[in-house]
């Protein structure tokens, strides 16, 4: 299935996998996730959910959000709102 997550430090990371857990590294803390998904008509990523391990994402924990640069031409959108709503946004 398709899942994120935001690692404790600020980091987002999202893959095709059966458990949250599965997409953190070795000694790495997450602070929640989700589901998402492609809209490749809007070009949108839209996040949405809570993860089974972890929870939903409390987003007030965090300064800003790390994303990887491929996702930096993409409207992400949580819950229907853009994504900056709730957190500061930079691509790595």
């Amino acid at each position: 299935m398709q899942k994120f997550i935001v690692t404790s430090d600020g980091r987002f990371k999202f893959g095709d996998v059966n458990m949250h857990k599965d997409l953190l590294s070795p000694g790495e803390g997450c602070i929640g996730g989700g589901m998402y998904e492609f809209d490749y008509a809007s070009g949108s990523m839209l996040l949405s959910g809570r993860s089974y391990d972890f929870g939903r994402v409390n987003w007030s924990w965090l300064d800003t959000l790390s994303l990887p640069v491929a996702l930096s031409g993409l409207t992400i959108l949580y819950e229907d709102l853009p994504l900056s709503h709730f957190v500061n946004l930079s691509f790595e």
